[in-house]
């Protein structure tokens, strides 16, 4: 069994994304029966791997040759700040108690948003800074370096996590961790999803769907999900040819943007009336962008718009804003947890559908990370739904039974 030898844990003993990986990992033990999450009276925090009272042969040594592998997400009542603490405390754990590796599982990883510093030397970044770009950081400290030196001290070996951005992130964290860097791109669950599952119904071969590119930044991701989207449909008889949209932002002020197509954009907005477009980023969190995106994506005679985004921040803001009528469909996924509360999601529940990531994480995990060539989960994802969704009973073969 997988779980001899491969051990699954969250930082806290109620997380979700931890107890699914577990499950798909076909670790029949609960993970509140191999860890005890204690805190002492004066708050501190004290993981303790659950040990044998009878055995006095292996003090210090119960983890010997196991990989301990650390899932780490943000639901439930701790912070981001107190879960990277839980981190480092479970990953010391481990390792002193005689873990052969440790792999930690962070989908949204924290305090990326710091990805460089003041000085030159802080930050490898794919663009020219500038004097306003280095004076934004003054001040303040290296973050996402410090995040990752005290990861590696901890006694985290690996760090696996879903859509980061970030390339200065991907630099420092592959130096750090001697390559164990495994940066997840969802673009082929949601080139799976929108050929297969998503009730997208255009037809004509000349006038297939639209991937869209909200911003420059956005790009990269966009062009990956439509090179996933036609191998994906490739061989597929009724499936249009997709066409790629990028879009340019000009940030006006702190709130305010100006978006209009980009100047290399294989298609322009004179060419999408009629279709199905499918806007694609990592993170939102206010959702202004996109609802300006969409609104000239409608005006300009799109036929449905759908939303892909990886990571959703649920704020107040964000509920509001895309609310907006200009948004068909929103497609995220779980990597912030959280989202699968009706609550979090609001009156965007009518609309929004949640792609579970952890039997893909899982494959990745197996294949990719400890390299065990172990057949992969088919199809790599199940479906979060709301009833009020109307798209709901076509889903029902998706949706997570277990």
């Amino acid at each position: 069994m997988l779980s001899e030898k491969y051990i699954v844990v969250g930082v806290v003993s109620d997380d979700p994304l931890a107890m699914d990986i577990a499950h798909y990992m076909r670790q029949e033990t609960e993970i509140s029966d191999i860890l005890s999450y204690k805190e002492f009276a004066n708050t501190e925090f004290c993981p303790r791997f659950i040990s044998d009272e009878n055995d006095l042969e292996h003090i210090g040594y119960g983890l010997k040759g196991k990989t301990v592998i650390i899932v780490s997400s943000c639901s439930g009542r701790h912070t981001r700040n107190a879960r990277a603490m839980r981190t480092f405390l479970v990953a010391r754990a481990a390792k002193d108690n005689g873990a052969e590796r440790v792999i930690l599982v962070e989908p949204d990883l924290f305090y990326s948003a710091q990805d460089r510093g003041a000085r030159p030397e802080y930050g490898k970044v794919a663009f020219q800074r500038t004097t306003a770009d280095y004076k934004k950081f003054d001040g303040q400290p290296w973050s996402s370096m410090l995040y990752a030196q005290l990861l590696k001290t901890s006694g985290v070996d690996a760090v696996l996590t879903v859509h980061n951005h970030s390339v200065a992130v991907a630099d420092l964290f592959k130096n750090i961790f001697d390559g164990n860097f495994f940066n997840l791109s969802p673009a082929e669950l949601y080139a799976s999803y929108l050929a297969n599952h998503s009730n997208l119904t255009q037809t004509d071969s000349e006038k297939g769907i639209i991937i869209c590119a909200p911003d420059k930044g956005a790009t990269p991701f966009a062009k990956s999900i439509y090179d996933a989207y036609l191998q994906e449909t490739s061989g597929m008889l009724m499936k249009g040819t997709p066409s790629l949209l990028i879009m340019s932002k000009e940030r006006m002020g702190e709130r305010q943007v100006v978006i209009k197509p980009a100047e290399n954009s294989p298609t322009k907005l004179e060419d999408i009336a009629g279709r199905e477009v499918v806007v694609c980023d990592d993170m939102v969190r206010t959702g202004g962008t996109i609802v300006t995106c969409c609104k000239h994506l409608k005006e300009a005679g799109a036929a449905r718009i759908l939303f892909v985004v990886t990571h959703f921040y649920s704020s107040p803001e964000v509920k509001e804003n895309l609310n907006s009528d200009v948004i068909d469909d929103i497609i995220t996924t779980d990597t912030l947890p959280n989202i699968l509360n009706r609550d979090m999601q609001g009156r965007l529940r009518k609309k929004m559908l949640i792609l579970k990531i952890e039997r893909w994480i899982v494959n990745k995990l197996r294949n990719m990370v400890l390299k065990l060539d172990i057949p992969e989960y088919r199809p790599p994802y199940t479906v979060d739904i709301s009833r009020k969704n109307p798209y709901w009973k076509e889903n029902l073969d998706l949706r997570d039974g277990f």
